[in-house]
This record gives structure tokens, sequence and C-alpha cells, in this order.
């Protein structure tokens, strides 16, 4: 008997059954709209599909009157600028302190409590401290991310390194690897596709941290657009501000993804098989 488990839709297939669910979405969503407007012609729950694509074409192509910026592109430009900011300096620091508590058993003595107490605390309960100590300004957002994000990445590579058969950093040191060569010859060639993968993970609750940032203390951005307008029931801008963020979060993984298989390919060499 053939299992469920064992069929494997061919490539065909499987774009069709992606596709299919946001068919349904699609469909739910228009007919749920229909039916409010039917009932209430100035309903704003469920703007229909036309107004918000009226509304998201004059604000992704027409200048503000009070500004002179078009107000998408520059909330857009406003948002992904801390964002890269803050997952670069998390990136980075998760991997050299990721490496350093993996390849050095006294720095993990001293440190990887820490590091765990520290990846414990929820980053939105300290984000009042973070605007007390570094004002309204873009540290306080970017910082955020940064000490939302680094924590798990740190205990992620750190866990990788430490897989790494002892067989190979012996093997390593016996021809004469130094510490240094042996975290750049074995240990970081390793640690590099799974890092990757672990921002991969990250995209999700960084766009968090900067969404609740800047709907709290900004003058721009995705977020603070968000929160601006929700007090005039604006779904026609908030609906499709929200598929935006979450189609830049996906082009972001998707980057990332290819990078990971190109640069890294006997990485992923068992998927292949």
């Amino acid at each position: 008997m053939r299992r469920a488990m064992n069929v494997r839709p061919a490539a065909g297939a499987r774009i069709l059954l992606a596709i299919i669910p946001f068919l349904l979405i699609a469909v739910v969503y228009v007919l749920g709209s229909a039916e409010r407007r039917a009932a209430n012609p100035n309903d704003k729950l469920l703007p229909p599909v036309s107004e918000m694509v009226q509304t998201t074409t004059r604000m992704a192509t027409e200048p503000d009157r009070r500004t002179g910026e078009i107000t998408m592109v520059a909330d857009t430009v406003s948002s992904l600028q801390r964002l890269a900011l803050g997952l670069g300096i998390a990136t980075l620091t998760g991997l050299t302190l990721g490496i350093a508590l993996g390849i050095l058993p006294a720095f993990n003595a001293a440190g990887g409590s820490l590091v765990a107490v520290i990846s414990m605390v929820p980053p939105m309960a300290i984000l009042p401290i973070l605007f007390i100590i570094f004002g309204l300004g873009e540290l306080s957002k970017v910082a955020l991310i940064v000490i939302g994000v680094a924590p798990p990445i740190v205990r992620d590579i750190a866990m990788t390194v430490q897989a790494i058969p002892v067989e190979q950093l012996v093997k390593a040191q016996t021809l004469g690897a130094s510490t240094w060569q042996t975290v750049l010859r074995v240990a970081l060639p390793q640690a590099l596709p799974r890092l990757i993968e672990v921002v991969r993970l990250q995209i999700g609750p960084a766009f968090l941290f900067l969404i609740a940032a800047e709907a709290i203390a900004a003058d721009s951005g995705l977020g603070y657009r968000i929160f601006l307008v929700r007090r005039y029931l604006a779904m026609d801008v908030i609906l499709p501000y929200v598929a935006w963020i979450t189609l830049l979060a996906f082009l972001m993984d998707w980057a990332l993804a290819k990078l990971a298989r190109s640069a890294f390919p006997w990485a992923y060499a068992e998927e292949r098989r």
C-alpha cells in the first residue's frame, strides 16, 4: 500500500498546490468584502480589492503634499535601512560570539550562561528602557532588533560549532593549525551555511521588533504608517502595507535561500538525492 508520506508531487503539481491556498484566501476575502459592503456601503473593515489597489497606487506613485515624498517609498526605505542595520549587526555579533563560544571552552564557561539568560529576556519588555537610554531616535530601534535577534543567532551558531566532530579539530591541530587557523579553516566554513539559515528564521522577529519600535516612536516607516492610520480605520492602507511587509520578508528569505545554496552547495547535497 502506498503511504501518503511517500507521495511526492511533480514540479507542476507543487506549484498548483502552493497557489491554491492563496486563491482560497482571496475568494473568501472578496466574498466577505462584498457581503459587508452590501449590508453597509460605508463599511471599512473589509474594503474591496479595487479600493485597496487605488489607495496603494496613490501612495506608491504620488508625492505627499506635506513632505513632497512618495509615502510608500519613503516608508519602505526608512524601515529597510533600520532592518538592514539591525540584522547586519546582529548577524556579525552572532557569528563572532557563536564561534567563540563553540570553539573556546573557557569562553563558553564564562559567557555561555549569560547568553542563555539574555536570550530569555523578552525584547519588547525592554523597549521603554531603550527609549530612556538611547532616546527616540534611530539608535533605540536598531538596538531593539539587535537585542531581539542576536542572542538566538549566538546560541545556534555555538551549538553548530560544538557539533563539529572532534576528529576534525584534532586533525587540524595535528597538521599544525593554530586556534585561529582552526576557526578559519574548520569552524567558519561549517558555520556559515547555518548562519544564513538562522538569519532566515530571524527575519520575522526582526520585522516584529521593527514595526513595534516604529509604532511607538517614529516619523516614517511601515510600522509608523500602519499605526498612524489605524485611528481612521483605514484598512485600505493597513492591509496593503501588511501585504507589502510580508512580500518584503518573503523576498529576503528567498534571496538568502538562493545565496546559501549557491555559495555552499555541499551543505545541501542531501536535498538533491
